[in-house]
């Protein structure tokens, strides 16, 4: 193949270099570091390639190789027997293939695929690996993750051609790296308790029960899915939209909202101030989202128009004191969830 000649040709200049990246989960990295660091330490030594792992705040860890195509390749084939060998000593009847996740910029996952995928089924043929290029880019990035599957040999093997492919096809203009973000559950407050939301569930409001009522009941069926955590008497701060800073992370609460201003017939109406680049979470596509928030709570919500060289939107919601929280409540879950990477859609 024209890839094999070109690498073959790199690998004896030295200063070719490549990085590769790949996510990986935590029991994955923990057979790559091995105990005391043995395992990675041996890798790095015996492969040549620079070998390095990002901290371990996130469920996905970044492991990012550097190197020749040569060194790649040794490190590459070193670590697909290290996770071949392991599949072995499951108990799992029948064995499941080494799978791989790579991280690649989006401008060169065309040249991976090929016209019409000519090279991608090039190389599942050349090599008996399964390979998948993801439609969508990874979040925040400007990355797309790239799964390869099947024996250590055919992974490697894989892995080579895509080295070769990446060397002849640079990325194309600025790229943003993938970085994993650490998950932190929403958190509620409800009788003296904090407790961290392990899943979203879709309340719906009744205008016959007052406030309290149904900020008890929407805790309790919450309670019913959540572990409780032990409250921590640290400062707090109240931010706009009913979210209570502590330790730095955003939490919520069931507290009635303040900065309220009064209209008739018992109705309020409350501002909040939402950052450009969360207001999409919030309105989702089509308008979807946020007209779900409208019928779960009953209140009504408008979104002001995004105004040159701001940095936020203005968010005014209206209705009795109970839609108004409850709208809140929502609206600060569905940040949360974007904040943390958890991507409800």
């Amino acid at each position: 193949m024209a890839t094999e000649k070109t690498m073959v040709q790199n690998d004896t200049n030295s200063s070719t270099i490549l990085t590769i990246r790949m996510i990986m989960q935590g029991k994955e990295v923990g057979s790559i570091i091995g105990k005391k660091g043995d395992n990675i330490k041996k890798f790095r030594e015996d492969s040549g390639a620079k070998i390095n792992i990002s901290d371990g705040s996130c469920p996905e860890r970044i492991v990012t190789i550097t190197g020749s195509t040569d060194n790649i390749h040794k490190a590459f084939t070193m670590i697909c027997k290290k996770f071949e060998e392991d599949l072995q000593n499951t108990p799992t009847v029948p064995k499941p293939p080494v799978t791989l996740r790579l991280v690649v910029p989006a401008s060169q996952c065309g040249s991976l695929i090929g016209k019409g995928g000519c090279k991608i089924k090039e190389i599942r043929e050349s090599t008996g690996a399964s390979i998948q290029v993801a439609s969508e880019m990874l979040p925040n990035s400007t990355e797309r993750a790239v799964t390869i599957s099947g024996t250590a040999d055919a992974i490697t093997q894989c892995i080579r051609n895509i080295c070769g492919i990446m060397l002849e096809s640079p990325p194309k203009g600025a790229n943003i790296p993938y970085r994993p973000k650490p998950v932190v559950s929403p958190v509620i407050f409800a009788g003296g308790q904090a407790y961290t939301v392990q899943n979203q569930l879709a309340p719906v409001p009744s205008p016959e029960i007052d406030y309290n009522s149904q900020m008890n009941k929407l805790a309790g069926q919450h309670m019913a899915m959540a572990h409780p955590v032990p409250m921590i008497p640290t400062a707090q701060t109240v931010l706009p939209g009913g979210c209570m800073a502590m330790n730095g992370l955003t939490t919520l609460h069931f507290a009635r909202p303040n900065n309220t201003a009064a209209v008739p017939n018992n109705q309020q109406t409350h501002e909040m101030t939402i950052p450009n680049d969360l207001i999409g979470c919030i309105i989702g596509r089509g308008g979807q989202k946020i007209n779900e928030i409208r019928q779960l709570s009953g209140a009504t919500i408008k979104i002001s128009n995004a105004e040159e060289g701001s940095a936020d939107r203005k968010v005014t919601i209206s209705g009795a004191p109970e839609t108004i929280g409850l709208a809140q409540y929502l609206i600060n879950t569905r940040i949360s969830t974007e904040v943390c990477g958890m991507g409800i859609r």
